[in-house]
């Protein structure tokens, strides 16, 4: 992916993997811009699961419950969710109505070049509840 916001997420994603307290305010400011996004419209409706797995996945990995997941992988995630959160980017999210439709691209780009990892993940998962 060519963009330069996202690249300079990439290369801040790489300083704050192996800081989990920095990991853990990331997912507090996705989590809180998640639930600012008006979900009633039908057409993203269907993003919303997409978006909540992501920060389970990275929830998961910050507390060291699932490692099994490669750190450029973990690292193309969490440049992610730095590109969503940031509202300076190649839409700035002010904009009406288009403001967050790069942000959307850009998480499901990595949701979809992801998914091999995010199966996996689903499946450690579902184990864990079955076995709770």
């Amino acid at each position: 992916m060519k963009n330069r916001f996202f690249e300079l997420a990439t290369r801040q994603a790489a300083r704050l993997l192996g800081k989990p307290g920095r990991l853990k305010t990331l997912l507090l400011q996705f989590a809180g811009k998640v639930n600012t996004v008006k979900w009633g419209d039908v057409r993203i409706q269907a993003f919303r699961e997409k978006f909540l797995v992501l920060g389970r996945l990275l929830r998961a990995y910050v507390v060291g419950d699932y490692r099994e997941i490669p750190w450029k992988t973990m690292l193309t995630l969490v440049a992610a969710l730095l590109y969503f959160v940031n509202p300076l980017d190649l839409i700035p999210d002010v904009i009406p109505v288009t403001g967050l439709t790069d942000d959307f691209a850009v998480l499901v780009w990595v949701y979809n070049a992801m998914r091999l990892e995010i199966d996996k993940f689903l499946a450690w998962e579902k184990a864990r509840e079955v076995s709770l």
